[in-house]
């Protein structure tokens, strides 16, 4: 999930979820309105083409039919999941407003054949465009790969636990709960608060604004990973389980290798200093 990918969620389990999303998609498709997705995890929803207005996610849903735009806003109701990283059918997704996900809402969205291989074939990448801003309060879990998003991206509360257990729409594939966002761009600020999971990570990520994060408790403690990411105003962290701006070199926490952060304004609270690359090892001399 950062350069180096996190020990648990880790490339494994995003190859074991590939295996389970092929199993599913052998069920047959729910129906899906022109401004409507739903459906369950046996029977997802289908959703392709082009969208005049908004839509709304209700159960869930699957881009896994060609491209995806949206001329209006994209919400992912309460409980529900949107998925978009089918790379066989160039499902990209291209929302013209905002994208916001509800309590207990989950999304992927994006991916590519290093960080978070596509479901159906590992080696294509599906990218996002979102000309708005990208919000999730209290979702389970937010997931993005290849995105470019114009606006802010705010993602507060929700999660899976101070655990690395499955829930939700994640039991299904048999992963642990977690959020990410790695090699995207965001024109505004990114500010991730109050999220308790199992792993958080940002990993090379253009972020045109400030980068906040607060409160965070994470299960892994490998989390929460800040790595190789361009943040053009200031960077704060405070209240955080553990901030990290390196990775690991094996399923071990220790050692691990740098992956500092390029910051153009101020770094404040628990991302000043560069992480310990050692177990009980010193916060520095670098920064964060």
């Amino acid at each position: 999930m950062g350069a180096m990918l996190p020990r648990l969620p880790g490339s494994a389990v995003i190859l074991a979820l590939a295996l389970c999303i092929a199993a599913v998609l052998a069920a047959p498709a729910g129906a899906a309105g022109p401004a409507t997705c739903s459906g369950t995890v046996d029977s997802p929803g289908s959703v392709a083409g082009t969208i005049s207005g908004n839509l709304q996610v209700s159960g869930v849903c699957f881009v896994d039919a060609g491209p995806l735009t949206v001329n209006g806003n994209l919400t992912v109701q309460q409980g529900a999941a949107l998925l978009a990283a089918f790379g066989a059918s160039g499902s990209d997704v291209t929302v013209n407003g905002n994208i916001d996900v509800k309590s207990g809402g989950a999304m992927i969205l994006g991916c590519n054949p290093v960080s978070s291989p596509c479901f159906d074939d590992p080696t294509t990448t599906v990218t996002a465009t979102v000309n708005g801003n990208l919000d999730s309060s209290q979702a389970l879990g937010v997931i993005v790969h290849n995105a470019t998003v114009a606006g802010n991206v705010e993602q507060h509360g929700g999660g899976g636990g101070f655990n690395c257990d499955p829930s939700g729409v994640f039991a299904a594939f048999g992963s642990p709960v977690f959020s990410t966002y790695e090699d995207s761009s965001i024109g505004g600020n990114l500010s991730i608060s109050n999220v308790t999971s199992c792993w958080l990570g940002t990993a090379r990520v253009d972020i045109g604004g400030n980068a906040s994060y607060v409160g965070n408790q994470l299960a892994d403690p490998d989390a929460i990973e800040v790595v190789l990411n361009h943040i053009h105003g200031n960077l704060s962290c405070e209240g955080n389980s553990m901030m990290w701006d390196s990775g690991d070199l094996s399923d071990d926490l220790f050692p691990r290798v740098p992956q500092p952060n390029t910051v153009d304004g101020k770094r404040s609270g628990q991302c000043v200093l560069s992480s310990p690359m050692t177990a009980g090892g010193p916060l520095g001399p670098g920064a964060f």
